[in-house]
């Protein structure tokens, strides 16, 4: 049996999620202190519109809108955290749990959203199994 690192593994997991529902068009992995831990598709310093999520600032500020959201569950005892969905004009933007990380997912607006939420749940267990939370 070959041996796969972590980091092949979350990437293959993120193209599987990319190549099977279609609309999402950046995903990225980011731990609870906010640092970039994958994102496809990958970034390009060079053309950083190519996945805006993979750049360290708006993995910083995902885990901030995390922490809060917990934390604002927390003190109207609604219980724990699932899913943060925040709706723009120019699409959505999913971000589910994943172990101590979370998975951030864009969204295009015309894109199947139960398809995507679906999927990107799944994607997310997946990701917490791949890292071992």
């Amino acid at each position: 049996m070959t041996q796969q690192y972590r980091s092949d593994a979350l990437e293959n997991r993120l193209k599987l999620l990319h190549s099977m529902t279609e609309g999402i068009t950046a995903t990225v992995v980011v731990n609870v202190d906010g640092l970039l831990v994958a994102a496809y598709p990958a970034g390009d310093e060079e053309n950083p519109h190519e996945n805006p999520t993979s750049s360290p600032q708006v993995a910083a500020m995902s885990a901030t809108l995390i922490g809060l959201a917990e934390r604002t569950l927390r003190r109207l005892e609604q219980g724990e955290f699932k899913r943060l969905m925040m709706e723009g004009e120019n699409g959505v933007m999913v971000v589910y749990p994943s172990g101590r990380a979370s998975l951030a997912v864009l969204v295009e607006n015309d894109a199947e959203l139960a398809r995507v939420l679906f999927a990107a749940k799944k994607a997310a267990a997946d990701i917490a199994e791949i890292l071992g939370y």
